[in-house]
């Protein structure tokens, strides 16, 4: 196998289990006597030493600032059944977090956890969740590697070369591991190195197995259409599950906007949450289109549902005084740590205006998925958002990614998602 060597002391953050090697930490390397090309391919695995010859780990090697992204410390190679190992544990804590409650069509399936199916409580026959992310890169300990899962569907994304070198490998895992999932849909085209070493063939999106008859995710007794094929991300935004859930326990005899609704995840929430009137405001014209199916979807005839496209801006200016609850959901404003500074203005603009509008006595949820943007930065864009507005401004929860998101506690980066629910007098 071929080998990297670290300068000395470079491996200290290895040992604290932070799984990403650096270029400027690399002394040298050392290629296997039997390797066939004057340099390591990218996406191979490649054996980590340090200064002194000792073994840290296993990992995937790349081109860039992170050099290899470990999968396995401590070892000189992968363990025989490590994907597989890998995926089950993820699924445990799923299960066990009680995130895996499939259509009851299918309990039947026994767990690969256990010789049990998977059996409803009484109080959530009308709470199916099949819809979950189930790989969730470092914080699942396995970097640079997504899987969401949507009813029988799973759909595998790869932000590295070695993550898509090893889609088979994930793919077959997931269909030993999860009973439910019968087809696999590859959606990495938009989301490998631009630059990588990859036939066009290869990175294109396509199923690995299978191909659905139906695009419909359950989530906590809500229907979605997921659109993994042209849909952002992988279709639809899991992280959002929570939020959505707590957003509907105050919805109740409220006029509510949701912002930047996408396939209206808190608009169908705020409907069944009992709101009066919801209306979900989206640039994107397919957006809208997705939004209604789902209302339709769940809510059939519904008088009190208005999907409108406009920028988020025009419409906030035009409308004042007319919501008591408003989302701030926006797409993120800050890719890179270059448009940090941009993006907190903008950020600030954004609530500025929900502020003005919002009614006295309203409800405002916030958020950004900037993860460029931590979670002081954006507090300070939202109170000085408040302080322009001269309104009295309370915190009632602060918001983050759900528990199919985990953050590894050895990686604080995978902390991405920020949010606030805010009281405005």
């Amino acid at each position: 196998m071929n080998e990297i060597i670290l300068a000395p002391h470079k491996e200290e953050s290895l040992l604290r289990f932070h799984p990403w090697v650096f270029s400027g930490a690399i002394r040298k390397i050392v290629l296997d006597k039997n390797y066939p090309f004057d340099e390591i391919a990218e996406g191979e695995i490649v054996l980590v030493r340090s200064s002194e010859g000792k073994v840290l780990g296993v990992g995937h090697w790349q081109i860039g600032s992170i050099a290899v992204r470990i999968l396995e410390f401590g070892v000189s190679e992968l363990p025989e059944h490590f994907w597989e190992d890998r995926i089950r544990a993820a699924f445990e804590v799923r299960c066990k977090l009680n995130l895996v409650r499939p259509q009851s069509s299918i309990t039947s399936h026994p767990s690969p956890l256990t010789t049990q199916s998977f059996p409803l409580k009484g109080d959530e026959k009308g709470s199916i969740n099949d819809t979950f992310r189930l790989i969730h890169g470092e914080g699942d300990f396995l970097p640079g590697l997504i899987v969401d899962i949507y009813d029988d569907t799973a759909v595998i994304q790869a932000h590295s070369v070695g993550m898509h070198k090893s889609r088979m490998l994930v793919a077959d895992a997931v269909l030993k591991v999860v009973p439910f999932v019968k087809n696999v849909y590859y959606k990495s085209e938009g989301t490998l190195p631009f630059k990588a070493p990859i036939p066009e063939e290869e990175k294109r999106d396509q199923y690995l197995y299978g191909e659905p008859t139906s695009c419909v995710g359950t989530e906590n007794g809500l229907r979605f259409g997921i659109d993994w094929l042209r849909g952002q991300k992988t279709g639809f935004f899991v992280d959002q599950r929570e939020n959505r859930a707590l957003l509907e326990r105050y919805s109740e005899g409220k006029d509510v906007l949701n912002m930047f609704c996408y396939t209206g995840g808190f608009s169908v929430y705020a409907l069944r949450g009992g709101a009066k009137r919801v209306d979900s405001v989206d640039c994107s014209e397919k957006a809208i289109e997705l939004v209604r199916e789902n209302v339709a979807r769940n809510f059939p005839d519904c008088a009190n549902h208005n999907a409108v496209v406009d920028d988020a801006f025009h419409f906030l200016e035009n409308n004042k005084n007319q919501y008591d609850l408003i989302i701030l959901d926006p797409p993120a404003f800050a890719k890179h740590r270059g448009a940090i500074k941009n993006a907190l203005q903008g950020y600030k603009r954004l609530n500025a205006k929900a502020f003005q509008q919002i009614r006295p006595g309203g409800i405002l949820f916030t958020f950004s998925c900037s993860q460029a943007i931590d979670k002081e930065m954006f507090r300070l864009a939202v109170f000085s958002a408040a302080a322009m507005s001269g309104r009295k401004v309370r915190i009632l929860h602060q918001l983050h990614q759900p528990q199919d998101h985990p953050v590894n506690i050895y990686h604080p980066e995978g902390e991405y998602l920020k949010g606030l629910v805010l009281w405005v007098e």
